[in-house]
Order: C-alpha cells, then sequence, then structure tokens
C-alpha cells in the first residue's frame, strides 16, 4: 500500500517513443517550473525507443523514474503503468513535445485543490507559430459535431456555437470555464477520481483515450476545466510524426506513422461504438461508421504513398 504521508503534490507521467530532443526539452522546462509544496515526481515510460532517450534519461536525469517495455504498448496502457508507482495526490499526464513555464504546475494545481467538484483540468496551449491550440478546448464528437468538423464548416464559421461546437466557438479563451473535453497532452486530475473512474481505457492505443476520459469524468459528476491563467507550449503531432512541420524533431518511420494513422480511425470506432452507438437510430451510425472508414481510408492511403 503507498504511504499516504509520503504523497507527493503531483505526479508528472510522460510516455515517450522515439522523441529523445523533445523529452529532453520537456524535462528541462519540469526543472525550471514552480513545484508545489510537497513537490513532485516525474515519471517516463518509454514505449520501446529505438533512438536515445534511454541512454539521455539515464545521463540527464537520473532522478525520474522510468519504465521501460520492449515494445510499443500505447498511450493508455504506458500512462497506466505510471500510475501504478506514482505516489502523489494528483496526476499531470503530459506529452513529451510539450514545454512549460513557470507558472504551468502550480496555478491549475492549486484551482484543483479548491474546487472538489472539478474532476480535471488544462491550461492554454500555444503552438509553435503562435496560435492557440483548440484540440485542447473541445466537444465530443456526437454525429453532428464529427460533421461539421471534417465537412470544413467549423473552419468556415469559426466563431459560430453551431458549426463549430467541436472547438467550442465563442468562448472566451482568457476565462476560466467549463469544457467537455481537454487533450491528452496536458491533463491534470486528482488520483482519487482517476483510479475510482478505473485509469485510461486500453482498447484505445492512440488517439481518442482522451476524449473516453473525459466523457467519464463528465457522466460521474465532474467538471473538465479550461484555465488559461497559465501556458505552456505544445509541438502538436510531433511525438506522433505525422505532421511534417515537426518531423525534425522526432524519429518515426512508415511502419509507426501506419499504425498512429490506423489508430486514429480505430478510435473514433472505439468511442462511437462504445458510447453513442445506442443512443442514435441504426442509420444515423451506419452514416457515421462509412465516414470514419471513408476518412480512415483516405488518411491511410496518404501515408502508404509516402516514402
Amino acid at each position: 500500500m503507498k504511504s499516504t504521508s509520503s504523497k507527493k503534490d503531483l505526479a508528472i507521467i510522460i510516455v515517450n517513443y522515439n522523441t529523445r530532443d523533445l523529452l529532453f526539452n520537456c524535462l528541462k522546462t519540469i526543472k525550471t517550473a514552480e513545484k508545489p509544496p510537497k513537490g513532485i515526481e516525474v515519471i517516463v515510460v518509454d514505449n520501446g525507443s529505438t533512438d536515445d532517450s534511454r541512454k539521455m534519461l539515464k545521463k540527464e536525469f537520473p532522478e525520474v523514474k522510468t519504465i521501460l517495455n520492449n515494445k510499443n504498448l500505447g498511450f493508455s496502457k504506458a500512462n497506466n503503468q505510471a500510475t501504478k508507482i506514482a505516489n502523489s495526490k494528483y496526476y499531470l499526464f503530459l506529452n513529451s513535445d510539450t514545454e512549460l513555464k513557470k507558472y504551468s504546475l502550480v496555478k491549475p494545481l492549486k484551482y484543483l485543490k479548491t474546487h472538489p467538484k472539478v474532476g480535471a483540468i488544462t491550461i492554454k496551449l500555444f503552438l509553435k507559430n503562435g496560435e492557440v491550440d483548440y484540440d485542447n478546448h473541445r466537444n465530443f464528437p456526437t454525429p453532428w459535431v464529427a460533421f461539421t468538423k471534417f465537412s470544413g464548416l467549423s473552419s468556415l464559421f469559426p466563431n459560430s456555437t453551431f458549426f463549430n461546437s467541436y472547438h467550442l466557438g465563442r468562448k472566451n479563451l482568457n476565462s476560466v470555464h467549463a469544457i467537455p473535453v481537454t487533450a491528452g497532452s496536458f491533463i491534470m486530475i486528482p488520483t482519487n477520481i482517476f483510479d475510482r473512474l478505473g485509469g485510461w481505457d486500453e482498447n484505445f492505443f492512440f488517439y481518442g483515450e482522451d476524449i473516453d476520459l473525459c466523457f467519464r469524468i463528465s457522466a460521474s459528476g465532474y467538471k473538465i476545466i479550461y484555465y488559461p491563467k497559465t501556458s505552456a507550449l505544445h509541438l502538436r503531432g510531433a511525438s506522433s510524426g505525422l505532421r511534417k512541420e515537426n518531423s525534425f524533431t522526432a524519429s518515426s518511420d512508415r511502419a509507426n506513422r501506419l499504425k498512429v494513422a490506423k489508430a486514429s480511425t480505430d478510435a473514433w470506432k472505439n468511442f462511437y461504438s462504445k458510447f453513442y452507438q445506442q443512443k442514435y437510430p441504426f442509420w444515423v451510425t451506419g452514416i457515421v461508421v462509412l465516414g470514419i472508414n471513408l476518412l480512415g481510408g483516405i488518411r491511410l492511403l496518404k501515408y502508404k504513398m509516402k516514402k
């Protein structure tokens, strides 16, 4: 049994797969960020990296707890592994392609501690080009929400609550407010709530697991808070190797890109069958599944054609 008296305030959990340089920068910013009174623990789960990630961790960050897997077990399973050895009151699930600022840890943690009805919190994330990362500020992918997203209507009408409900158009991104979904790139949650929910659903290999977790948090009666009073940098997509603008920062071969692309399609299917299939008429489900398969096929073809 984990000792309650020796618990840290916060366990920062990072899953790594061939992102040595990203991970190095992320861990450096954790070192310089302000820490909560009872301290933090940092746990890195390496999912079978073939770059120098493990050597770098041992040399540069010997204080970091590590779990070294022989193969890529996926995001959910790796995160769950880390929670088994953590001994903190709160978890921060953080992507290796993020860089924290001075108050990225203490401000959202203080909010969580003083708001017991909040089940999870995130902060404002910025992309490399200075734009806000809207994937951290989302709605659940109902059939209508998904249609407006993939048809391009959400991009055509970014300030519309009707056509851009996916990214919650018209919400003030400078004010603290509740949101349905945040991304797994930065999500802080009390350990007691996370454990009560059963952790991450390991049926999601990569993508969709954050939507699933947020759905279960909301269904349990807790709020998810978008907290823009502090921020962090997010090199979105760099850790998956699917975004060309960040391809130089991480090593991802063709086989892995195809695996990740397929996982994104499977995630939509898993989420829809788990929460929405019984909610909507069969013909709606048929259209949704057809759309998912079509978009997934296009995505896989795109990456098969790349060298």
